[in-house]
């Protein structure tokens, strides 16, 4: 009975361009190792728009507590997820339709979506409408970039 090795295929995002040799230096490695053994392989390079990082991400969540607990909009206490369409509807000039049950549907606000460059106008805008509200910001020393 011979021993019998998998070839798994190699799938990575690559982010930076550091991170591009070493993904890959893993893909050559796999590659090499798979044709040594008689079986021929597929290589794609798929180019895709970067999106926000992990502390993006939890910066931009951090702002909206903040927002969410410190300001009364027209008389209403809404919640950071709230605040996350109320913001990213200002941020692409979204359009507004009738709901189905009454009240109205904010079409197209998905930040998961956003790339880096939208993702920053998104904190901007985040930040802005905060200080216009006299918010006082508490998020970490290391997503103001001070540390």
């Amino acid at each position: 009975m011979s021993d019998v090795i998998l070839h798994e295929p190699v799938s990575e995002l690559i982010t930076a361009g550091e991170w591009a040799k070493a993904a890959f230096r893993r893909t050559w490695d796999a590659a090499a190792a798979a044709l040594d053994a008689g079986l021929a392989g597929e290589l794609t390079w798929k180019p895709k728009k970067a999106t926000r990082s992990v502390q993006a991400n939890a910066c931009m969540w951090a702002h909206l507590a903040d927002i969410a607990r410190q300001v009364d909009w027209y008389g209403e206490k809404l919640s950071k997820e709230d605040w996350k369409e109320v913001v990213s509807a200002g941020l692409r000039k979204q359009r507004a339709v009738r709901g189905m049950e009454g009240g109205f549907v904010v079409l197209g606000a998905r930040t998961s979506r956003m790339s880096i460059k939208e993702m920053a106008a998104m904190t901007e805008l985040i930040l802005a409408f905060g200080a216009q509200q006299g918010v006082k910001f508490t998020a970490p020393a290391w997503m103001w970039g001070d540390e």
